[in-house]
């Protein structure tokens, strides 16, 4: 609980902090595109995102072997130029699995908390940022997107089929320090719709690489030196998009 409600607060920091800063931007400060076209740079966007997330590793990939828990995003974008956009993310995920071997019948849950950094590239002309232009922003968007970030983690494995509960008797964790940092690398792509006046709403999903083999406490040293590959997840989310312009 007190890692969730960590999680948590971060998210709404992020949310509150975003709004002195919108305050501050004016779209007054033109830049040229390599026609020589003038643009406007943003102006700032909160996100925020639910759905699930998906499991890859040591237990295997299979959607059904996974137990899909939560997920959630809070986060910033700004535009800086007509297509490229930089953005900031909470995202709070729980993930479990069982294994692929049942005759290992191994399992993991666990809650992770991620902030990334990252850009978005939009594949779809926006005429509307141009400074001369009467053009609308359109009402469909594609996008990709990649970044960096630190992943916190927090896994427990036990013996079981199933989804843990009360009466779950986990392993001794494979390390002392969970929750435990890791690097983690999104790449993702999504599109929006726009709903009306300042929103829009879309479906997102990303793949995160991380830098550890213990995202579900289970390590090759557990399963005999079976595998030494880092663990893997990705998600899948609705997302709102609110411009504070």
């Amino acid at each position: 609980m007190r890692f969730r409600a960590f999680v948590l607060g971060l998210m709404a920091t992020s949310a509150l902090a975003a709004r002195p800063a919108a305050a501050q931007h004016q779209r007054q400060v033109r830049h040229y595109n390599s026609q020589g076209r003038p643009y406007y740079q943003g102006p700032l966007h909160v996100t925020l995102a639910g759905g699930t997330g998906l499991y890859n590793g040591d237990l295997g990939n299979s959607p059904g072997d996974n137990f899909f828990g939560l997920a959630g995003s809070l986060g910033v974008l700004y535009r800086l130029t007509p297509h490229l956009h930089l953005g900031s993310e909470f995202t709070y995920a729980q993930l479990g699995a069982r294994d692929h071997l049942r005759e290992r019948g191994l399992a993991f849950t666990s809650n992770n908390g991620l902030g990334t950094v990252f850009l978005r590239y939009d594949l779809l002309a926006d005429e509307s940022v141009f400074a001369a232009s009467n053009g609308e922003a359109p009402i469909f968007q594609v996008y990709v997107q990649g970044g960096a970030g630190l992943l916190l983690y927090d896994p427990q494995s036990y013996l079981g089929t199933s989804r843990s509960g009360s009466s779950t008797a986990f392993f001794a964790p494979e390390r002392n320090d969970y929750p435990a940092l890791a690097g983690a690398f999104p790449v993702g792509a999504g599109f929006s719709v726009h709903l009306f006046d300042r929103w829009r709403a879309g479906i997102e999903g990303n793949y995160y690489f991380t830098t550890t083999d213990q995202l579900d406490d289970i390590s090759n040293k557990r399963l005999g030196g079976a595998s030494a590959n880092t663990d893997g997840f990705g998600t899948l989310m609705l997302k709102l998009d609110y411009s504070l312009e």
